[in-house]
């Protein structure tokens, strides 16, 4: 079997945010990208299951200019086999989706996180599986294969589904598919450096969706202090000013 994982290049969680032209485009100066967290983890499941037995090789892919190989190389130094780059600029997920899907032919189980931590969109994964014709399963919390056959765990209202598939499937997996994210070793970094990253040229596809403008959120309030012994205060301010109440 062989694996794809898809990899989104993001700013870091702490990174702060500003934007440039009027506010309507992000503003990259300074900014230390990073691989997807759900990513990170879907890659880091991969990792298992090919450990496990049964999977001859995991391949990392995204949409990206050159910007965004150092996040691959990271992927490649954590131990994916292989990585392709798709020469574009990922302004739209509809648009993500048609260049993954031109790539994603032969491989047995894609894996998604179920969305970037940037624009929060959870649109590609579903996406690629449409264009596809791929089963598919999103909130995947487990994976495992037995028997050639994919065994997820789903998290649902109320408790937990398991389910059966088979292959070609796309995945898309939250919190819950890996306890912890691999942390490339010394000997991974270097050997990164030798393994294939495989750049393509983009196909034609239209982006369904635009951004106009961005806007911070506004500030948060000062905080205020109040007298553990003044409850009527506290309700007051619940009421009139948090409006929780």
């Amino acid at each position: 079997m062989k694996i794809l994982v898809l990899i989104s290049n993001v700013p870091d969680t702490t990174t702060k945010i500003r934007f440039t032209g009027d506010n309507t485009a992000f503003d990259q100066t300074g900014v230390q990208w990073i691989i997807n967290p759900w990513d990170e983890l879907a890659l880091t499941r991969a990792m298992e299951l090919k450990e496990a037995g049964g999977i001859e090789q995991i391949t990392v892919a995204n949409v990206g200019t050159i910007a965004t190989e150092p996040t691959l190389r990271k992927a490649l130094a954590v131990g994916a086999d292989d990585a392709t780059r798709v020469n574009a600029e990922a302004k739209d997920a509809y648009f993500v989706a048609k260049q993954l899907s031109e790539i994603a032919g032969g491989y047995d189980i894609i894996l998604a996180g179920i969305e970037a931590s940037d624009y929060n969109g959870s649109a590609v994964g579903g996406m690629l599986a449409e264009i596809l014709e791929y089963n598919s399963v999103s909130a995947v919390s487990g994976l495992n294969i037995e028997n050639g056959v994919l065994v997820v765990n789903r998290e649902i209202d109320g408790g937990s589904q398991v389910l059966t598939i088979g292959t070609p499937a796309v995945c898309i997996v939250q919190k819950g598919i890996a306890k912890e994210p691999r942390i490339p070793a010394m000997r991974g970094i270097m050997m990164a450096r030798k393994k294939p990253l495989n750049v393509v040229e983009p196909v034609s596809a239209d982006e369904r969706t635009s951004f106009e403008s961005f806007e911070l959120p506004p500030p948060k309030a000062a905080c205020k202090m109040v007298n553990e012994d003044n409850a009527k205060e506290i309700i007051t301010l619940l009421h009139e000013e948090a409006k929780v109440l």
